[in-house]
């Protein structure tokens, strides 16, 4: 068999056909085990830009800014407070004037709103009706299923006060 050359095949085809299998594997091994980590080592330590693949400003992982400690609130003072809170009353107050609407109690609002949290009043008016019937609800549900498990009954009053307390927080 003539040796082609520079022709179709880019090398000697008797060469490549010489090659036994088991050659064969051993070359493709040493290229895929030896050669081509100690490459891309090289072009690793080489190159410095291997460090910043997949890195920049629309990288997903990127680091974060340390958190910094969340700041107490500072108190308000009352004065400030109520003057302000009297100011929006009295916006709103215009508000439903201009819409014809009946007026608003600008002084008893904001006594209302101005009382502490500590009175039973105030913590009563913080449970609205609706946000209490559907803690109810919940109850009722689950009452039911402890029921049908053959478990003792919630009291439903109890345990929906205790609810509410749990989400809002207790006065």
């Amino acid at each position: 068999m003539p040796r082609v050359w520079g022709g179709v095949y880019p090398c000697y085809v008797n060469l490549v056909l010489a090659i036994s299998v088991s050659q064969k594997c051993l070359a493709v091994l040493l290229f895929t085990g030896v050669a081509a980590p100690i490459a891309g080592l090289l072009f690793r330590h080489v190159a410095g830009s291997w460090d910043s693949i997949g890195k920049g400003p629309f990288a997903i992982e990127q680091e974060l800014p340390p958190m910094r400690p969340a700041a107490t609130p500072v108190p308000a003072d009352p004065a400030i407070q109520a003057a302000e809170v009297r100011q929006m009353l009295e916006a709103k107050a215009e508000r439903l004037r201009r819409r014809g609407k009946a007026p608003l109690d600008v002084e008893a609002e904001a006594k209302r709103l101005l009382a502490p949290a500590s009175e039973p009043a105030a913590a009563a008016a913080r449970h609205n009706d609706e946000l209490r019937a559907e803690v109810r609800q919940l109850v009722v549900s689950r009452n039911e299923r402890r029921l049908r498990k053959g478990l003792d009954p919630l009291d439903v009053e109890a345990e929906t006060d205790r609810q509410l307390d749990d989400f809002i927080g207790s006065p």
